[in-house]
Protein backbone atom coordinates (compact mmCIF):
# COMPACT_ATOMS: atom_id res chain seq x y z
CA UNK A 1 0.00 0.00 0.00
CA UNK A 2 2.64 2.57 -0.83
CA UNK A 3 4.64 4.19 1.68
CA UNK A 4 1.29 3.62 4.18
CA UNK A 5 2.47 -0.14 4.58
CA UNK A 6 0.56 -1.96 7.54
CA UNK A 7 2.23 -1.77 11.17
CA UNK A 8 -0.49 -2.92 12.82
CA UNK A 9 -3.48 -1.30 14.84
CA UNK A 10 -3.06 -3.75 17.88
CA UNK A 11 0.43 -2.26 19.26
CA UNK A 12 2.30 -2.81 22.37
CA UNK A 13 0.49 0.13 23.46
CA UNK A 14 -2.71 1.34 21.86
CA UNK A 15 -3.59 4.82 20.61
CA UNK A 16 -2.82 6.92 24.17
CA UNK A 17 -1.96 4.75 26.21
CA UNK A 18 -4.29 1.50 25.92
CA UNK A 19 -2.96 -1.58 26.21
CA UNK A 20 -3.82 -4.43 23.41
CA UNK A 21 -7.20 -5.30 24.46
CA UNK A 22 -8.67 -2.29 25.64
CA UNK A 23 -7.34 -1.17 21.72
CA UNK A 24 -8.81 -4.41 20.24
CA UNK A 25 -12.53 -3.83 22.08
CA UNK A 26 -12.64 -0.33 21.18
CA UNK A 27 -11.91 -0.73 17.13
CA UNK A 28 -14.54 -3.29 17.52
CA UNK A 29 -16.97 -0.98 19.34
CA UNK A 30 -16.52 1.65 16.55
CA UNK A 31 -17.89 -0.93 13.76
CA UNK A 32 -21.04 0.05 15.55
CA UNK A 33 -20.27 3.60 16.96
CA UNK A 34 -17.95 5.52 15.30
CA UNK A 35 -17.66 7.73 18.08
CA UNK A 36 -16.33 5.12 20.88
CA UNK A 37 -13.23 5.97 22.86
CA UNK A 38 -12.27 9.47 20.12
CA UNK A 39 -10.39 10.86 23.46
CA UNK A 40 -8.04 7.42 22.77
CA UNK A 41 -7.31 7.85 19.21
CA UNK A 42 -4.15 9.36 17.22
CA UNK A 43 -5.81 11.63 14.94
CA UNK A 44 -2.64 11.75 12.83
CA UNK A 45 -1.67 8.43 12.35
CA UNK A 46 -1.41 6.73 9.09
CA UNK A 47 -0.88 3.25 10.52
CA UNK A 48 -3.28 0.43 8.58
CA UNK A 49 -6.12 -1.47 11.19
CA UNK A 50 -6.97 -4.73 10.39
CA UNK A 51 -9.50 -4.95 12.79
CA UNK A 52 -11.47 -2.19 11.72
CA UNK A 53 -11.16 -3.88 7.97
CA UNK A 54 -12.93 -6.60 8.90
CA UNK A 55 -16.45 -5.77 8.33
CA UNK A 56 -15.01 -4.61 4.95
CA UNK A 57 -13.78 -7.78 4.11
CA UNK A 58 -16.83 -9.89 5.01
CA UNK A 59 -18.70 -7.41 2.70
CA UNK A 60 -16.80 -8.79 -0.11
CA UNK A 61 -16.48 -12.48 1.35
CA UNK A 62 -20.06 -12.23 1.28
CA UNK A 63 -20.76 -11.49 -2.56
CA UNK A 64 -19.45 -14.79 -3.24
CA UNK A 65 -22.44 -16.64 -1.89
CA UNK A 66 -23.96 -15.56 -5.30
CA UNK A 67 -22.50 -19.15 -6.59
CA UNK A 68 -24.89 -20.94 -3.54
CA UNK A 69 -28.16 -19.04 -4.64
CA UNK A 70 -28.27 -18.25 -8.19
CA UNK A 71 -28.87 -15.11 -9.85
CA UNK A 72 -32.26 -13.98 -11.42
CA UNK A 73 -32.84 -11.01 -13.62
CA UNK A 74 -35.27 -9.61 -11.08
CA UNK A 75 -32.18 -9.78 -8.56
CA UNK A 76 -29.62 -8.46 -11.22
CA UNK A 77 -32.37 -5.67 -11.60
CA UNK A 78 -32.69 -4.37 -8.23
CA UNK A 79 -28.53 -4.29 -7.71
CA UNK A 80 -28.52 -2.25 -10.88
CA UNK A 81 -31.62 0.50 -9.39
CA UNK A 82 -29.72 0.04 -5.86
CA UNK A 83 -26.74 0.54 -6.95
CA UNK A 84 -27.74 3.40 -9.40
CA UNK A 85 -30.17 5.03 -6.63
CA UNK A 86 -27.37 5.92 -4.09
CA UNK A 87 -24.84 6.40 -6.38
CA UNK A 88 -26.90 9.66 -6.63
CA UNK A 89 -27.09 10.05 -3.27
CA UNK A 90 -23.37 9.87 -3.28
CA UNK A 91 -22.27 12.14 -5.88
CA UNK A 92 -25.22 14.87 -5.85
CA UNK A 93 -25.48 15.01 -2.18
CA UNK A 94 -22.71 13.21 -0.27
CA UNK A 95 -20.08 15.26 -3.16
CA UNK A 96 -21.93 18.09 -4.53
CA UNK A 97 -24.68 18.81 -1.59
CA UNK A 98 -22.90 18.33 1.64
CA UNK A 99 -19.07 18.73 0.75
CA UNK A 100 -19.49 21.55 -1.81
CA UNK A 101 -23.24 23.31 -0.82
CA UNK A 102 -23.62 23.59 -4.91
CA UNK A 103 -27.25 24.16 -4.35
CA UNK A 104 -29.73 24.60 -1.02
CA UNK A 105 -32.88 21.95 -0.39
CA UNK A 106 -35.29 21.21 2.56
CA UNK A 107 -34.25 19.94 5.73
CA UNK A 108 -36.48 17.19 5.05
CA UNK A 109 -34.86 16.22 1.79
CA UNK A 110 -31.66 17.01 2.98
CA UNK A 111 -32.33 14.16 5.51
CA UNK A 112 -33.67 11.61 3.10
CA UNK A 113 -30.64 12.00 1.11
CA UNK A 114 -28.76 11.36 3.65
CA UNK A 115 -30.28 8.29 4.53
CA UNK A 116 -30.15 6.68 1.09
CA UNK A 117 -25.87 8.27 1.25
CA UNK A 118 -25.48 6.20 4.22
CA UNK A 119 -27.29 3.18 2.71
CA UNK A 120 -23.92 2.97 0.57
CA UNK A 121 -22.03 1.65 3.63
CA UNK A 122 -19.42 5.08 2.80
CA UNK A 123 -19.63 6.33 6.86
CA UNK A 124 -21.94 8.97 7.29
CA UNK A 125 -22.48 12.41 5.21
CA UNK A 126 -20.38 14.41 7.82
CA UNK A 127 -17.75 12.47 7.55
CA UNK A 128 -17.65 11.84 3.76
CA UNK A 129 -17.60 16.22 4.06
CA UNK A 130 -15.26 16.69 6.03
CA UNK A 131 -12.17 14.38 4.21
CA UNK A 132 -13.47 15.44 0.88
CA UNK A 133 -13.05 19.41 1.82
CA UNK A 134 -9.85 18.59 3.40
CA UNK A 135 -8.76 16.64 0.19
CA UNK A 136 -9.54 19.42 -1.94
CA UNK A 137 -7.52 22.00 0.60
CA UNK A 138 -4.60 19.49 0.65
CA UNK A 139 -5.08 17.51 -2.96
CA UNK A 140 -2.05 15.57 -3.70
CA UNK A 141 -0.02 16.75 -1.57
CA UNK A 142 1.05 15.28 1.64
CA UNK A 143 -1.55 16.25 4.12
CA UNK A 144 -3.70 14.57 1.63
CA UNK A 145 -5.15 11.22 2.94
CA UNK A 146 -5.91 9.12 -0.53
CA UNK A 147 -3.59 10.77 -3.32
CA UNK A 148 -2.24 8.24 -5.11
CA UNK A 149 0.91 10.09 -5.51
CA UNK A 150 1.28 9.71 -2.11
CA UNK A 151 0.52 6.68 -0.91
CA UNK A 152 0.33 4.93 -3.86
CA UNK A 153 -2.92 2.94 -5.30
CA UNK A 154 -4.18 0.73 -3.04
CA UNK A 155 -3.58 3.00 0.00
CA UNK A 156 -5.50 5.43 -2.08
CA UNK A 157 -8.07 3.21 -3.34
CA UNK A 158 -9.28 1.89 0.20
CA UNK A 159 -6.35 2.26 2.79
CA UNK A 160 -6.50 5.13 3.77
CA UNK A 161 -10.12 4.50 5.75
CA UNK A 162 -8.96 2.61 7.74
CA UNK A 163 -6.03 4.25 9.43
CA UNK A 164 -6.95 6.61 12.71
CA UNK A 165 -6.57 9.17 10.30
CA UNK A 166 -9.19 8.59 7.84
CA UNK A 167 -11.31 7.19 10.49
CA UNK A 168 -12.43 10.52 12.56
CA UNK A 169 -14.80 13.19 11.51
CA UNK A 170 -12.79 16.53 11.53
CA UNK A 171 -16.11 18.82 13.22
CA UNK A 172 -13.98 22.10 12.17
CA UNK A 173 -14.38 21.45 8.76
CA UNK A 174 -17.91 20.44 8.69
CA UNK A 175 -19.16 23.27 11.76
CA UNK A 176 -21.91 24.35 9.16
CA UNK A 177 -23.99 20.77 9.57
CA UNK A 178 -23.34 20.31 13.14
CA UNK A 179 -26.63 22.16 14.34
CA UNK A 180 -29.12 19.20 12.47
CA UNK A 181 -28.71 16.24 15.18
CA UNK A 182 -30.40 14.11 12.65
CA UNK A 183 -27.71 14.21 10.76
CA UNK A 184 -25.15 13.77 13.47
CA UNK A 185 -26.70 10.62 14.53
CA UNK A 186 -26.74 9.00 11.06
CA UNK A 187 -22.77 10.25 11.38
CA UNK A 188 -22.33 8.57 14.69
CA UNK A 189 -23.98 4.99 14.06
CA UNK A 190 -22.82 5.14 10.42
CA UNK A 191 -23.55 1.33 10.01
CA UNK A 192 -26.69 0.90 11.40
CA UNK A 193 -28.65 2.29 7.94
CA UNK A 194 -26.89 -0.18 5.70
CA UNK A 195 -27.90 -2.92 8.29
CA UNK A 196 -31.32 -1.89 8.21
CA UNK A 197 -31.14 -1.75 4.05
CA UNK A 198 -29.76 -5.01 4.06
CA UNK A 199 -32.89 -6.48 6.38
CA UNK A 200 -35.26 -4.53 4.39
CA UNK A 201 -34.22 -6.26 1.37
CA UNK A 202 -33.94 -9.78 2.63
CA UNK A 203 -37.50 -8.86 3.87
CA UNK A 204 -38.67 -7.74 0.28
CA UNK A 205 -37.10 -10.68 -1.09
CA UNK A 206 -38.98 -13.33 1.21
CA UNK A 207 -42.12 -11.97 0.76
CA UNK A 208 -41.22 -11.71 -3.38
CA UNK A 209 -40.88 -15.62 -2.93
CA UNK A 210 -44.36 -16.20 -2.03
CA UNK A 211 -46.34 -13.48 -3.54
CA UNK A 212 -44.58 -13.23 -6.69
CA UNK A 213 -43.00 -16.75 -7.06
CA UNK A 214 -42.48 -16.17 -10.81
CA UNK A 215 -39.81 -13.39 -10.59
CA UNK A 216 -37.65 -16.07 -9.05
CA UNK A 217 -35.90 -15.10 -6.52
CA UNK A 218 -36.00 -15.18 -2.43
CA UNK A 219 -34.58 -12.85 0.74
CA UNK A 220 -30.94 -14.30 0.52
CA UNK A 221 -30.52 -14.07 -3.30
CA UNK A 222 -31.69 -10.35 -3.01
CA UNK A 223 -29.64 -9.94 -0.20
CA UNK A 224 -26.48 -11.30 -2.06
CA UNK A 225 -26.75 -9.51 -5.37
CA UNK A 226 -28.77 -6.34 -4.45
CA UNK A 227 -27.05 -5.63 -1.24
CA UNK A 228 -23.59 -7.63 -0.78
CA UNK A 229 -22.61 -7.41 -4.59
CA UNK A 230 -24.49 -3.68 -5.51
CA UNK A 231 -22.82 -2.35 -2.47
CA UNK A 232 -19.29 -3.73 -3.26
CA UNK A 233 -19.50 -2.09 -7.21
CA UNK A 234 -20.48 0.70 -5.70
CA UNK A 235 -17.73 1.46 -3.37
CA UNK A 236 -15.25 0.10 -5.57
CA UNK A 237 -16.82 3.12 -8.57
CA UNK A 238 -16.85 5.58 -5.96
CA UNK A 239 -13.45 5.71 -4.74
CA UNK A 240 -11.93 5.00 -8.42
CA UNK A 241 -11.81 8.52 -8.57
CA UNK A 242 -9.40 8.80 -5.33
CA UNK A 243 -7.35 6.10 -7.28
CA UNK A 244 -7.61 6.51 -10.78
CA UNK A 245 -8.62 9.79 -11.87
CA UNK A 246 -5.53 12.06 -10.62
CA UNK A 247 -3.52 9.38 -12.83
CA UNK A 248 -5.30 8.27 -15.96
CA UNK A 249 -7.03 10.80 -17.81
CA UNK A 250 -6.96 14.54 -20.00
CA UNK A 251 -6.12 17.33 -18.31
CA UNK A 252 -7.90 20.39 -19.58
CA UNK A 253 -6.85 22.85 -17.18
CA UNK A 254 -3.72 23.46 -15.17
CA UNK A 255 -4.65 22.97 -11.62
CA UNK A 256 -2.65 22.77 -8.27
CA UNK A 257 -2.90 18.94 -8.15
CA UNK A 258 -2.39 16.09 -10.79
CA UNK A 259 -6.35 15.95 -11.40
CA UNK A 260 -7.85 14.46 -14.87
CA UNK A 261 -10.86 14.40 -17.10
CA UNK A 262 -11.97 10.40 -18.01
CA UNK A 263 -15.02 9.83 -19.66
CA UNK A 264 -15.06 6.10 -18.30
CA UNK A 265 -15.22 6.78 -14.58
CA UNK A 266 -17.54 9.87 -15.19
CA UNK A 267 -19.55 7.28 -16.91
CA UNK A 268 -19.25 4.45 -13.87
CA UNK A 269 -19.88 7.47 -11.18
CA UNK A 270 -22.55 9.70 -12.80
CA UNK A 271 -20.51 12.27 -13.49
CA UNK A 272 -17.58 12.14 -11.13
CA UNK A 273 -14.94 11.24 -13.65
CA UNK A 274 -14.73 14.98 -15.16
CA UNK A 275 -12.30 15.49 -11.78
CA UNK A 276 -10.55 17.82 -13.63
CA UNK A 277 -13.20 20.20 -14.21
CA UNK A 278 -13.97 19.61 -10.76
CA UNK A 279 -11.13 20.92 -9.45
CA UNK A 280 -10.78 24.27 -11.27
CA UNK A 281 -14.21 25.31 -10.04
CA UNK A 282 -15.60 22.51 -7.24
CA UNK A 283 -18.97 25.60 -6.06
CA UNK A 284 -20.46 24.29 -9.50
CA UNK A 285 -23.31 22.00 -9.09
CA UNK A 286 -21.99 20.72 -12.66
CA UNK A 287 -18.85 19.01 -13.26
CA UNK A 288 -19.50 18.06 -17.06
CA UNK A 289 -18.08 21.49 -18.29
CA UNK A 290 -19.64 20.95 -21.77
CA UNK A 291 -22.63 19.45 -23.52
CA UNK A 292 -21.11 16.03 -24.56
CA UNK A 293 -19.24 15.54 -21.08
CA UNK A 294 -22.23 13.19 -19.58
CA UNK A 295 -23.09 14.37 -16.02
CA UNK A 296 -25.82 12.28 -14.51
CA UNK A 297 -25.75 13.37 -11.57
CA UNK A 298 -25.87 16.78 -13.09
CA UNK A 299 -28.98 15.78 -14.88
CA UNK A 300 -30.88 13.94 -11.98
CA UNK A 301 -30.23 17.07 -10.06
CA UNK A 302 -31.22 19.51 -12.72
CA UNK A 303 -34.69 17.36 -12.24
CA UNK A 304 -35.26 17.83 -8.93
CA UNK A 305 -35.00 21.34 -9.12
CA UNK A 306 -37.67 21.74 -11.36
CA UNK A 307 -40.03 20.09 -8.90
CA UNK A 308 -38.89 21.96 -6.47
CA UNK A 309 -37.31 19.84 -3.78
CA UNK A 310 -33.57 21.70 -4.63
CA UNK A 311 -32.65 25.16 -5.75
CA UNK A 312 -30.22 27.95 -6.59
CA UNK A 313 -28.12 25.62 -8.22
CA UNK A 314 -24.31 27.44 -8.75
CA UNK A 315 -23.92 27.60 -12.25
CA UNK A 316 -20.78 27.19 -14.34
CA UNK A 317 -19.18 30.88 -14.13
CA UNK A 318 -18.99 32.50 -17.36
CA UNK A 319 -14.81 32.95 -17.15
CA UNK A 320 -14.76 29.38 -16.50
CA UNK A 321 -16.78 28.47 -19.48
CA UNK A 322 -14.99 31.16 -21.48
CA UNK A 323 -11.56 29.40 -20.28
CA UNK A 324 -13.10 25.83 -21.10
CA UNK A 325 -14.24 26.64 -24.92
CA UNK A 326 -10.62 28.32 -25.29
CA UNK A 327 -8.71 25.72 -23.97
CA UNK A 328 -10.39 23.04 -26.00
CA UNK A 329 -9.94 25.27 -28.76
CA UNK A 330 -5.79 25.06 -28.05
CA UNK A 331 -6.05 21.34 -27.80
CA UNK A 332 -8.35 20.91 -30.93
CA UNK A 333 -5.09 23.42 -32.85
CA UNK A 334 -2.17 21.32 -31.64
CA UNK A 335 -3.66 17.89 -32.87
Amino acid sequence: MGKHRCTGSIQKKGSQGMTRVQNLFVNILRWFDSEAGLDHIDRTSRSFSFVRVIPFIALHLACLLAFYTGVSAFAVGFALVFFVVRMFAITGFYHRYFAHKTFKTSRPAQFIFAVLGASAAQRGPLWWAAHHRHHHQHSDREQDLHSPHQGGFWWSHMGWFTCDAGFVTDERRIRDWLKFPELKAINRFDALVPAAAAILIYGLGEALAVWAPDLGTNGLQLLVWGFFISTVVLFHATVSINSLSHVWGKRRFETSDDSRNNVWLALLTLGEGWHNNHHRWPQSVRQGFRWYEIDVTWYGLWALSKVGIIWDLNPIPKHIQEETRQRDQMRRAQK
